[in-house]
């Protein structure tokens, strides 16, 4: 939860440091760079998450020579993807931001950006795709580490080349690749120095070492992340150019995508915590679901649920009371059209989080159908804000409503999501109930013989 609580609030404050130092052209451009983000991050969970929950196994098998082999294999396919995202990323830079429609600054800075980030890309894929193998081998305080130090650093880093040496974007670019370089260091460091539980050997990366059989089941275990994390991208792809098309058409220009930047900034720094605690959730939930804990299993579910949605009513709440200022944050005094601006991100903000309290609910409930073994069910939940809802609503509502439309998609999807995630938890508790009044009949039918007999006379 600290590591993702982190995480929000560097999309946070990276953003309001490029509203304040720059203009709302720049703002546009990181926004717009942003999906790009979103496909490393898939990325790196594709990897790195299918080879944790490998090593997991094969640790609790006491397989440490095998579990090695999956971290050498991971870090073997994170060199590849790398070296291809990095290419395929330069090459197709300039055609996919002229096909969606940008030009002048908002082009520059959104260009300047990914230019950096792209060559950037095996930095972001090691230190969090490999930092998820730190996290299945026990150790999560080095894990956390991680993420704070590249954090912390990117903070220092953007103030510093921002306001005090004036680069531009391209300075908060290499703020952010510096932060990412370092993280990476630490966990190669981390794997090579021998004080790990699994030991990352060089000359398996120098040889090549592909294991056909291991790197098949890193990618199949990390495919339901990365698919997950890979619609999102498209998800805040397709808004940005919605947003970018319906604010042309009424006059906004590329601004409505800087209001779109800071109210998902918003967004990201009260949500991120829920998927921390969601994290949290589901082994618990799975491990009292396969002893027959039920009575725990929905205590848990209940407590997540709470927790999760305690959180996104506080993001709620600030939307709602003080819009204004949080859009202050991301466009500085000298902005012209200023207070027009803001207006914009207020209305948008308000709207964009009507319903935002359910978001908690329905990610941890979602998430608990993958914990208790039902992962047919806990994908189409998973998906059904973000692309079966999100996507076809943030495409047919602009034809009605305009850029209204765009803001009311995010509300509608979250409650119809909810709705639908609701049902299922319902149908889903009563069986669990059912479960545990037949467990709790079993065991006490079990001691009841042995009561019966300590009962009984010595004689008879």
């Amino acid at each position: 939860m600290v590591g993702m609580m982190t995480q929000g609030a560097y999309y946070f404050v990276d953003r309001v440091f490029v509203g304040q130092a720059l203009n709302p052209d720049a703002l546009a451009g990181i926004t717009l760079a942003f999906p790009y983000m979103l496909v490393l991050l898939a990325a790196s969970m594709l990897i790195g998450f299918g080879a944790a929950a490998q090593v997991s196994i094969k640790l609790g098998e006491k397989k440490t020579e095998e579990a090695e082999l999956v971290l050498a294999n991971a870090a073997l396919l994170i060199l590849l993807v790398s070296v291809f995202l990095t290419v395929l990323g330069q090459v197709l830079l300039d055609p996919v931001l002229r096909g969606l429609g940008i030009s002048g600054d908002v082009f520059r800075f959104a260009h300047d950006y990914l230019q950096i980030m792209i060559f950037a890309t095996g930095f972001q894929l090691v230190g969090y795709g490999l930092n998820a193998v730190i996290r299945a081998e026990g150790n999560a305080r080095t894990a956390m580490w991680t993420l704070l130090i590249g954090v912390f650093l990117n903070f220092v880093l953007a103030w510093l080349f921002l306001f005090r040496f004036h680069w531009g974007m391209r300075g908060a670019a290499s703020a952010t690749a510096i932060a990412q370089s370092v993280s990476a260091v630490w966990v190669l460091v981390y794997f090579l120095r021998g004080k790990s539980a699994l030991r990352l050997h060089m000359r398996d990366i120098l040889n090549l070492r592909f294991h056909g059989p291991t790197c098949r089941k890193i990618l199949l275990f990390g495919s339901p992340m990365f698919a997950m994390q890979l619609f999102g991208a498209l998800m805040f792809g397709f808004v940005n150019y919605q947003a970018g098309r319906c604010g042309q058409a009424g006059g906004y220009g590329d601004t409505a995508i800087a209001v779109w930047g800071g109210i998902y900034a918003l967004f990201m720094m009260a949500n991120m915590p829920v998927y921390g605690i969601n994290q949290g959730t589901q082994p618990i939930v799975g491990f009292n679901y396969g002893a027959k804990r039920f009575d725990r299993v929905k205590q848990a579910l209940l407590t997540g649920i709470l927790y999760a949605s305690t959180l996104t009513a506080l993001g709620f709440v600030i939307a709602m009371l003080i819009p204004g200022p949080v859009m202050e944050l991301f466009i500085n005094a000298k902005t012209p059209n200023r207070s027009e601006l803001i207006a914009l991100g207020v209305h948008a903000m308000r709207v964009c989080f009507l319903m935002s309290p359910l978001v908690g609910f329905q990610v941890v409930s979602a998430s608990y159908f993958q914990a208790t073994g039902k992962p047919r069910e806990a994908t189409l939940l998973m998906l059904s804000r973000q692309v079966f809802l999100l996507i076809p609503l943030v495409w047919i509502l602009p034809i009605f409503f305009q850029l209204d439309g765009v803001w009311m998609a995010l509300p509608i999807s979250d409650g119809v999501s909810s709705l639908v995630t609701g049902a299922c938890l319902l149908f889903e508790l009563r069986h669990l109930d059912s479960r545990h009044q037949e467990a709790t009949a079993a065991a006490a039918k079990e001691t009841m013989p042995a009561a019966e007999e300590l009962a009984m006379p010595e004689d008879v």
